[in-house]
């Protein structure tokens, strides 16, 4: 179960609106709703002690509680439009937790859009941050299909392609490149206190759990829903 000494509080964030897929998160996949599957995982991670759900739409809510999360509050409308950064999602949610909960050692984002996250990933991020006082966050990432040094270009003003990052001296070949990394959202494990100091993620210092592709899938567009209708089949095939 998870420690007493250190408090680790799952959340998921999810809009009612999605502009690239309609009714992304009650969206139906593999059999139950998308959400579902990170309130489900949630619920199988030993360190987390609970798991809230920050929403604006009552279907989600409903949903929600209906695969055993907590909806404990209703989102703000005005921290759920299409330009509101999500980070001040997460400092809403930190500040209502203190207030009704007190203080807690782990904030823990479980994005609603990463279905095929394993519990290992989770703990994963929540023992590096709890093993490494000077870390403000850990995110997931996985191996870059594409590197700005290397296959990513900008167009200057007159229209030519460059890279993006130009090398020092000459790289001929992928691997002779500096590696890089996307990150993922299959998990983010970051301090309380440094989500309300901070005005974004990346003014802190953040430690990486390197994640495999095949658990890494972000749904955002249609294209990438049959993505991950597929893959659900061949994993249920496998089953």
């Amino acid at each position: 179960m998870h420690s007493a000494n250190f408090r680790a509080i799952g959340f998921i964030f999810a809009r009612g609106g999605s502009k690239g897929v309609p009714g992304k998160n009650v969206k139906s996949l593999a059999g139950k709703p998308l959400i579902a599957h990170s309130i489900q995982l949630a619920n199988e991670c030993p360190s987390l002690e609970s798991v809230i759900v920050s929403t604006d739409d009552m279907q989600i809510a409903n949903v929600a509680r209906d695969f055993g999360a907590k909806v404990p509050f209703m989102r703000p409308a005005e921290l759920a439009t299409d330009t509101a950064p999500e980070w001040y999602a997460w400092q809403h949610a930190v500040k209502w937790m203190h207030r009704e909960h007190g203080r807690f050692d782990a904030f823990v984002s479980l994005p609603a859009t990463s279905p095929f996250r394993d519990v290992s990933d989770v703990e994963a991020c929540i023992e590096l941050l709890r093993n490494d006082p000077h870390t403000d966050a850990v995110i997931t990432v996985k191996s870059a299909e594409r590197s700005p040094y290397f296959n990513m270009v900008t167009l200057n003003e007159l229209g030519f392609a460059d890279l993006v990052c130009k090398p020092h001296g000459s790289i001929s070949r992928r691997q002779d490149a500096p590696v890089v990394y996307d990150i993922t959202t299959v998990a983010y494990a970051v301090r309380p206190e440094f989500i309300l100091r901070a005005n974004r993620l990346f003014d802190g210092n953040i430690r990486t759990v390197t994640v495999p592709a095949e658990r890494a899938l972000d749904i955002d567009t249609p294209y990438d829903f049959l993505l991950a209708e597929a893959i659900a089949e061949i994993r249920n095939r496998n089953t």
